[in-house]
């Protein structure tokens, strides 16, 4: 008999639609509303950058180098990527040097320590790989980090938060927050962020040739300092970004300031005046797990120029500086941005006829077509029917119903309604569908379908089959097939399973992550080392482990500036394992290592998951699992994973255990509406 959940019968009675769902079976019908009256979120305003405005962030952004006497890198991108200039003061270094991980260089693993001069690629052979032949780069190779801190400042924010590459450095660490005095704490809220928006990932669209968002960074999010959002009349319009240096790293510590990261601040904040955002949204305002974050240390009081008064772009001459092109990203000549929310953005509101909700933003075509309109999958589950468009819709639905009336983590005023971006998959890994409320951040939109292509692979019974099956990456880089394929030994050795990852255990994101981190339990100092993380003695923001593993092959395209002859992209898979659809694995953008993905079973068997990103981690994961538990009522047909097979079921005899990892964490009084306190017990 259908179960008549409370959590949505209250949600229910303040708004969203459950068009298109199915009805429950037994006797007690599942709640039902019809479409609301009205938006209950407030759409931004058209807003974008123009010609004149990427001037002007350029002109201060040079003024306050030039004070500083420390040439600059300087790029602007729009809201969804679109990379608007690329600026280079004569003297900036054209070199990048990715931070060595704390093994030096006898140990590098993934992204550690590469070197990219400014005119050839030369990758240092890792201990376990062979290395291409040098090949011209990009342009110049530190453009690349600019690119990435200012599509960092746009994407990880909104109306309600404003979040610096600071702030990102913050939130991505194995201790949170970072500094001396934290070992022994957990990791940060966003850790594994950093490898998102992939250029390699699927979901994004090519740099070159089209406008439609959202667009891949180089280097995916960036965690060194120097990175901004920019604003125009309280709406996000896109992000500045400044390289001064060859060193493209983090901050380790939130209690000291490093000179030239300062320096990089305050020539991006210098750019950002004008174009700064609303009072009280920047990350300051905004606390995680009781600490507040940070979004600056660059204040416009240690400003060694007067942006306002800075000389007008067209006085720099080629002495000051120019513009650079950088392969498959930035073209040449400054170009306008994109107004969000508008059909050439990529992302835009919904109509009735794609999703039957007032608020409903969805990804488009840039032709008027909805990119991932809910669909059935394309795949034949073992022991089950595939998921229906029906079932897809209503996953979608239900999620998007405790969305609207969850509070959100990570926005500003308190008490603002949670935004977010809502992923479903098939076994494959196929999207079904992506919908988003309207000021979600951008970056959510690529690490929700990470996230539930993750909690598709890792509960999929051929999870170990396709790691072994990994193949050789041709030599683009360095392989890591050995590397992958002996996870699987490593975790079931850490498991004491022998036949793990074959579909008997069901895997949240969160359930990835605590395997993920370098010390397990997460933060245990002299803890087990993590089975899908490089030890802890080795471990960097860029070695994560098999997620990094999985992907930097690819990366190294964007490094060594390599495109597709035909259409001057960059390819659109970011791992070799084997395909199960022409053309696609399971894991096409790479996994997410943070909380927000789960599983989704009919009658026991796997048929796929949904993914959530934009809020904070316990938002996330409720807004997935409820939805699926929604979705659950109101058709009879699909479910959340079996308690009996939950990831949180397993004893782990390891880091002094015997240690549980979590399944799924939901927040005390989540809702606007109602005084519930435990949301997602006993579902």
């Amino acid at each position: 008999m259908a179960r008549v959940n409370p959590v949505l019968a209250v949600v229910a009675s303040f708004s969203l639609a459950l068009a298109g769902c199915g009805g429950g079976g037994g006797s007690t019908p599942p709640p039902t509303t019809t479409p609301p009256a009205a938006a209950v979120y407030t759409a931004p305003a058209a807003a974008s950058l123009s010609v004149a405005d990427v001037q002007q962030v350029i002109a201060q952004a040079v003024a306050e180098a030039q004070a500083r006497g420390t040439p600059a890198i300087i790029s602007v991108t729009d809201r969804v990527g679109n990379v608007l200039a690329v600026y280079q003061m004569v003297g900036a270094p054209t070199s990048l040097v990715i931070r060595q991980g704390p093994g030096g260089a006898g140990n590098q693993f993934d992204l550690q320590g590469v070197s990219v001069p400014g005119s050839l690629v030369s990758l240092p052979k890792p201990p376990s790989g062979v290395v291409g032949p040098p090949t011209n780069g990009p342009g110049s190779p530190a453009a690349l980090a600019a690119i990435a801190k200012a599509i960092t400042g746009a994407y990880l924010s909104s109306g309600g938060n404003a979040f610096s590459t600071r702030t990102a450095s913050e939130i991505v660490q194995d201790t949170f927050p970072p500094n001396p005095a934290t070992v022994g704490l957990g990791s940060g809220p966003l850790f594994g962020v950093q490898f998102s928006q992939l250029p390699c990932s699927d979901l994004e669209y090519p740099a070159l040739g089209k406008t439609i968002g959202p667009k891949p960074s180089p280097l995916g999010l960036s965690a060194d300092p120097g990175g901004f959002p920019l604003y125009k009349n309280g709406v996000v319009v896109g992000g500045v970004g400044v390289k001064t240096t060859t060193d493209y790293g983090l901050d380790p510590d939130v209690t000291a300031n490093n000179p030239s990261q300062v320096n990089e601040e305050a020539i991006a904040l210098a750019g950002t005046v004008g174009f700064d955002p609303p009072a009280g949204v920047t990350a300051d305002n905004i606390t995680a797990g009781g600490n507040s974050l940070i979004y600056t240390v660059a204040t416009k009081a240690i400003l060694k120029s007067t942006p306002s008064a800075a000389p007008a772009y067209s006085t720099l001459t080629s002495s000051v500086g120019s513009l650079v092109a950088v392969t498959a990203f930035f073209g040449g000549a400054i170009i306008g941005g994109q107004t969000y929310g508008t059909e050439a953005s990529g992302v835009r509101k919904s109509t009735n006829g794609e999703f039957n909700n007032p608020d409903a933003y969805i990804l488009t075509d840039g032709s008027g077509a909805n990119r991932f309109a809910p669909r059935a999958g394309t795949d034949s589950p073992a022991g089950a029917a595939p998921l229906t468009a029906a079932e897809v819709q209503s996953v979608l639905q239900n999620a998007f119903t405790i969305m609207s009336n969850a509070r959100a983590q990570i926005r500003s005023p308190l008490n603002s309604r949670a935004q977010v971006t809502i992923s479903v998959v098939d076994t494959r890994g196929t999207p079904l569908g992506i919908v988003r409320s309207p000021d979600a951040p951008i970056f959510g939109i690529d690490v929700s379908l990470q996230k539930a292509r993750t909690a598709n692979f890792f509960s999929h019974p051929g999870a170990a089959s396709d790691l072994l099956g990994v193949a050789d990456d041709g030599g683009v880089s360095y392989s890591h097939q050995a590397d992958i394929q002996g996870v699987v030994a490593t975790l079931r050795n850490f498991l004491g399973d022998p036949s793990a990852l074959t579909g008997k255990t069901a895997f949240s994101t969160r359930a990835i992550a605590g395997l993920s981190r370098p010390q397990f339990p997460d933060g245990v100092v002299g803890g087990a080392d993590g089975p899908l993380s490089r030890p802890i003695g080795v471990w960097s923001i860029f070695a994560t482990g098999l997620q990094t593993a999985l992907v930097d092959a690819n990366l190294f395209d964007a490094l060594l500036g390599r495109t597709d002859p035909g259409t001057g992209a960059l390819r659109s898979r970011c791992t070799f394992l084997p395909d199960v659809a022409p053309g696609q694995n399971r894991l096409q953008n790479g996994i997410q290592i943070f909380a927000g993905g789960e599983p989704i079973y009919r009658n026991g068997v796997l048929v796929g998951a949904v993914g959530i990103s934009g809020d904070g981690t316990t938002q996330d994961d409720m807004i997935g699992f409820l939805g699926v538990d929604g979705a659950a009522q109101a058709t009879g047909t699909i479910q959340n994973a079996p308690v009996a097979i939950r990831a949180d079921q397993l004893l782990i005899n390891q880091g002094g255990g015997p240690n549980r990892v979590r399944y799924v964490g939901c927040p005390p009084a989540p809702f606007l509406n109602s005084s519930i306190q435990d949301a997602c017990t006993g579902k």
